[in-house]
């Protein structure tokens, strides 16, 4: 999922009384609403995140990967912290945390991150992705077996593939993951195998433990 910024903004001006647990939050006040604006404007990636959130960190880390360098913001240790998590509850941020903000838009990464989380080796891919097989075949030859999210017959798919293209990935399929880290799609795998780097990502992420 990703929503334009602006269009949050409007939703709130506009009035939306967003409940959550049956429960209505306390209105946002403007100053609150102007700060996170200008805290996600001009900035290409924003996470809200907390210090003790392992998922947050699990979610800086995997966007460290591709090449990035987020803004993070941790609302535990800021002074108005929990009016900030009151208002990204309110905006539709559920949960909190992480929230991130790509080019100004909110994107729900956090199932990436649960899909990739504590598995040596992801391959998100499509059944009918002729590259994405030709991956899946040359690291499942190392001896490894790696997780394997096949988009087109997820109910999140589409969800997923947003989130990856929102990443850098494109095509947004094969996208290898190795030890949480974002590798690439097939000319990167395939040029690692060739200079004999490939194996040594899959022993490093506990993928494989023997290669000669």
């Amino acid at each position: 999922i990703d929503v334009d910024f602006n269009n949050m903004v409007q939703d709130w001006n506009r009035g939306v009384n967003r409940r959550r647990n049956g429960s209505p939050f306390t209105p946002i006040t403007m100053n609150i609403m102007d700060m996170i604006t200008s805290m996600v404007a001009e900035k290409p990636v924003v996470i809200f995140s907390k210090s003790t959130c392992c998922l947050s960190h699990s979610m800086t880390s995997l966007i460290r990967s591709f090449g990035a360098n987020p803004t993070v913001h941790e609302l535990d240790e800021m002074a108005n912290g929990q009016q900030i998590e009151s208002a990204l509850l309110q905006m539709g941020c559920q949960p909190s945390v992480p929230a991130v903000f790509i080019g100004q838009r909110f994107v729900a990464m956090d199932v990436v991150t649960t899909l990739t989380a504590e598995k040596p080796v992801v391959i998100f891919s499509k059944s009918n992705c002729c590259m994405g097989h030709t991956v899946k075949a040359l690291i499942s030859s190392f001896g490894t077996e790696p997780a394997v999210f096949e988009l087109d017959k997820m109910p999140s798919g589409h969800q997923v593939e947003r989130a990856l293209l929102q990443l850098g990935c494109c095509p947004s399929v094969p996208a290898v993951f190795i030890g949480q880290k974002f590798i690439g799609g097939a000319d990167e795998v395939i040029k690692l195998n060739v200079q004999n780097k490939l194996a040594q990502l899959l022993l490093g992420a506990r993928a494989i433990f023997i290669w000669s």
